[in-house]
């Protein structure tokens, strides 16, 4: 039997009847080629890779047989800050959710799939190109401990599709996300548009029975769900800006309820230090810039509240949106300090350094992924002994003005003596889990998918995804 076809799967989402989704029919595609399979997923689902086939993969993930009822989701949502009633998965569905060994409730949903009724006239199909961009980056982000989705299959399925972005023709693939769930911001704006306050309970409901039970139980879940999804969306945005990752489509539609990172388009890691780097070509003004991305999350989470609004405290929701930059703030500096091998530094200490390194890395403009690389590989007990050991090697610095390089070197060795010496022997182990060697910017994607394009070359691609993992 496939292993696939023999998980026990949850109809969670089913449960909740035929106002929230669609039954609809995958595509049938004239090839399967399987460029992708995640084997760390597959142990998360109780699987061992051995015992899981390449043809496994085809038969659940590319041909999608023996599963049903698809369910294609609705949902709304604002887009660039200008609601649209549009939505709804377009190109995908839900296969089906099971329950992970972790007790954890997640959903395998499609994305290249079909056309849906919700397609707007579009063929339903996903670029292999997208969906090699998606893989990388999704892994890159998991790597570097961020809660994101996770790709578990990509499989080209040999049909020309042809985009104004890309040169066209181009490849087609299908890709199948593994996630803790696919109900969206957007899927409650929904109802609010469509005036059904009465769907909006039901719905509240079952995201508290599978993704927030512990709050059944307490005298206020609906409020308290809000804060914790506020604290939730802080603590994802924070690890996103640690990682100099911009979404570049923070629609409400892209929102979680479960404050999980998804769907990734025209995402792009930061080569410099710029809080106004933007990622889509499309995004003329700005909005989703990285350095606007709390500010993007704020606005989503309050723009939520107009639906809660039918079964939630308004001001009691205003309230706990106004914990979410202290929040923010405090997994900011959790999330840099770990990436700077210092997690044992107390907040204060571990603030004043944080501050310094942003202001080294907006002044210097080196690298940011290559400066941690370089933090990752340097690193040396030398370091808390004398100040102008810090980076001395390090030839990404060697142009930097000395004033600014020795106000950070100075900053980092006093975070360094705040330690006892034994917790040197830490730091070089915190240094290789909190980052990966890999420098995720639109070169290193470019020249992966050049081979692929130009060779049909695939080991450029697999060789990075070892690269990520290492």
């Amino acid at each position: 039997m496939n292993p696939f076809l023999g998980l026990d799967y949850i109809p969670a989402l089913q449960s909740l009847g035929d106002n929230y989704s669609d039954p609809v029919a995958a595509a049938e595609f004239p090839q399967h080629i399987l460029r992708f399979r995640n084997d760390q997923v597959l142990k998360i689902l109780g699987l061992e890779p051995e015992a899981v086939t390449d043809e496994d993969f085809i038969a659940a993930f590319g041909k999608f047989q023996e599963r049903e009822p698809l369910l294609a989701m609705r949902y709304h949502g604002y887009q660039f800050g200008e609601y649209n009633p549009r939505l709804g998965d377009g190109r995908g569905f839900l296969y089906g959710q099971v329950r992970g060994l972790d007790g954890e409730l997640y959903d395998f949903g499609t994305k290249g799939s079909g056309t849906t009724p919700y397609s707007r006239g579009g063929d339903g199909r996903l670029t292999l190109k997208g969906g090699v961009r998606e893989v990388l980056g999704s892994e890159m982000l998991a790597r570097l401990g961020v809660r994101t989705s996770r790709t578990l299959s990509l499989i080209e399925t040999g049909e020309q599709l042809w985009r104004g972005d890309e040169p066209s023709p181009t490849r087609s693939s299908v890709l199948v996300r593994f996630s803790r769930s696919h109900i969206r911001f957007g899927t409650f704006e929904r109802l609010h548009a469509l005036q059904r306050p009465d769907l909006i309970p039901p719905l509240l409901d079952h995201v508290l029975e599978y993704y927030y039970p512990h709050l059944l139980t307490r005298s206020e879940p609906y409020l308290d769900f809000y804060q914790e999804l506020v604290a939730k969306t802080a603590n994802l945005v924070a690890q996103w800006m640690a990682a100099g990752f911009c979404h570049a489509v923070l629609n409400t539609d892209n929102m979680s309820i479960t404050g999980e990172s998804f769907d990734y388009g025209p995402f792009a890691f930061i080569p410099t230090y710029d809080t106004h780097f933007t990622a889509a070509y499309f995004d003329h003004y700005g909005r989703y810039s990285y350095g606007n991305q709390p500010g993007i999350c704020v606005w989503n989470l309050e723009m939520l509240q107009r639906p809660l609004a039918a079964v939630i405290d308004p001001a009691g929701m205003a309230e706990r949106l106004e914990k979410f930059a202290p929040l923010f703030q405090t997994a900011y500096v959790q999330a840099m300090i770990q990436r700077l091998g210092l997690p044992q530094l107390g907040l204060p200490e571990a603030t004043k350094l944080v501050q310094a390194t942003g202001e080294f890395l907006a002044a210097s403009q080196v690298g940011y992924s290559e400066f941690f690389v370089e933090l990752r590989q340097k690193f040396s007990p030398l370091w808390r002994v004398d100040s102008g050991h810090i980076l001395r090697t390090s030839e990404l610095v060697q142009s930097v003005k000395p004033e600014i390089l020795n106000t950070w070197q100075t900053a980092y060795f006093h975070a360094l003596n705040q330690l006892p010496e034994s917790e040197l022997t830490h730091i070089q182990a915190n240094l290789k889990t909190y980052n990966s060697l890999v420098i995720m910017t639109r070169p290193t994607i470019e020249q992966v998918w050049a081979a692929i394009t130009e060779r049909d070359d695939w080991e450029p691609f697999n060789q990075l995804i070892l690269d990520i993992q290492d």
